[in-house]
């Protein structure tokens, strides 16, 4: 850090990289080296590439965040001679930048669009056809995407056949980690809209956990739209993940997708979407069940990143019990559902939710679908079903607004009168017109809640 401070520089420390060079050096010792000025018109990214995957070294940056000619390299010994020592990294580390100052204006000849028919010539697996046609499922759904959350479905497609055509680059066939961030420079340089150049690099976000999200709309798309024909594609063959093998990293494309769906509230439906995948895979595979069996594979990971936000799995199980195919939908359900438990209210009426389930569960009676009003009878009932009534009529319109929370809040109201009711009332009675007119009652309450979530998933 002071030789960077000794040139108005901020080293940039990367801990994967400091952990390497500590385990490759017993008597470190800081080396700032520069390099010329004219590599600078390169992409930094590119030249801070070179230098920490060739030459391990740590770069600097000015005041402005601007990449600056200059590194930090760590001699594993105090030399006699430093600038010998720097002067030696200088010279190693010169040849890489050529390179990739080569690369740079070697792949700017030709335009992304031109390298499309090259990616015929790639299989992205073999079951599954060529980048080429993988691209073309991706355009399809992408567009579908972009009209869903009001972005422009020709920018998505554009933006999904152009995708991987920077994987055919020298400089990403050079610089693997490149893909997506070359892809927008170049589309910069050839003349492309905006939303589509920051598209190709936004669709491999979220690269790592934490890492920030697309936010374009085009972006937004074309990331879960990869990510879902990956998915169905993969599936659709039978290559489920399995222990710790995930050769085709299928866990983080769900995870990422569910990110970005929930995280940038989209508010598209999962399920429709694994459908208009599916179809585009049509004569690939046979496997009727794959959008089913990727839709629950995406709550499993959908109930870890609920874990490790601190969501109780039982408050999880209750909302995915009612199996929400909307990402958007089911968090606000995850969040009102959370919220009530925090009521005074909330054990008592997940009690009584437990309790109507078994009852429900159990008797094989056909349950009426109207309330006869002739048939309550007792005190208690009459003014369960008259609260019901009077409360439907205010909730309908907040479950409609998917205001989860608030339409919770007012159910909560119903708890004394539920607790009189079967303190006073005997649900399965001898007259058998009396047992199922109260068996209606009690499934006309419980389908409210189910509105939101199954409570009696929750424990106690």
């Amino acid at each position: 850090m002071l030789a960077a401070e000794g040139i108005g520089g901020n080293a940039i420390i990367d801990d994967d990289l400091l952990n390497e060079v500590t385990g490759l050096v017993e008597w470190p010792m800081a080396v700032l080296g520069s390099f010329e000025q004219r590599f600078l018109e390169v992409p930094p990214e590119c030249l801070i590439s070179a230098m920490k995957g060739h030459q391990k070294y740590f770069h600097l940056l000015d005041k402005d965040g601007d990449l600056m000619p200059n590194f930090i390299t760590v001699s594993n010994i105090e030399s006699r001679n430093p600038d010998y020592v720097r002067k030696g990294n200088e010279r190693v580390i010169r040849p890489r930048l050529t390179d990739a100052d080569f690369f740079w204006n070697q792949d700017r000849k030709q335009k992304l669009e031109d390298r499309i028919d090259s990616l015929m010539t790639v299989v992205f697996q073999q079951k599954l056809g060529t980048l080429h046609e993988k691209s073309r499922r991706v355009a399809a759904l992408a567009a579908r995407i972009a009209e869903a959350i009001s972005a422009e479905p020709a920018h998505a497609t554009r933006a999904a056949l152009l995708a991987k055509c920077d994987l055919m680059t020298d400089m990403v066939n050079e610089f693997p980690e490149l893909q997506g961030i070359m892809g927008r420079y170049y589309a910069q340089h050839d003349g492309e809209p905006d939303e589509v150049s920051l598209a190709l690099d936004e669709q491999y976000m979220p690269r790592f956990a934490g890492d920030q999200l697309p936010r374009t709309g085009t972006g937004q798309a074309l990331a879960v739209a990869d990510k879902l024909d990956t998915l169905v594609g993969i599936f659709g063959i039978g290559q489920v993940p399995s222990g710790d093998k995930d050769p085709f990293a299928l866990r983080r494309a769900a995870l990422g997708a569910l990110r970005v769906i929930i995280e940038q509230k989209l508010d598209i439906d999962l399920e429709e979407m694994l459908e208009h995948a599916a179809k585009a895979h049509d004569g690939l595979f046979d496997n009727d069940q794959v959008v089913s069996q990727v839709f629950d594979f995406m709550m499993g990971r959908l109930k870890a990143y609920y874990h490790d936000a601190g969501v109780a799995p039982d408050t999880f199980e209750a909302v995915l019990t009612q199996r929400p195919t909307r990402p958007l939908d089911f968090d606000a359900r995850l969040k009102a559902v959370t919220a009530f438990r925090q009521m005074t209210e909330a054990d008592s009426l997940a009690a009584a939710n437990k309790r109507i389930s078994n009852i429900l569960k159990k008797t094989d009676e056909v349950i009426p679908t109207q309330i006869a009003t002739a048939l309550l009878h007792e005190d208690a009932e009459q003014a369960l079903h008259q609260q019901v009534q009077a409360i439907s009529v205010t909730v309908t319109p907040l479950f409609a607004a998917r205001d989860y929370e608030q339409a919770l809040k007012q159910l909560a109201g119903l708890r004394q009168v539920v607790d009189t009711f079967f303190d006073e009332v005997m649900v399965m009675a001898d007259d058998a017109d009396l047992r199922a007119n109260r068996l209606a009652l009690l499934k006309n309450l419980r389908n409210l809640f189910l509105q939101v979530a199954d409570l009696s998933q929750l424990q106690g």
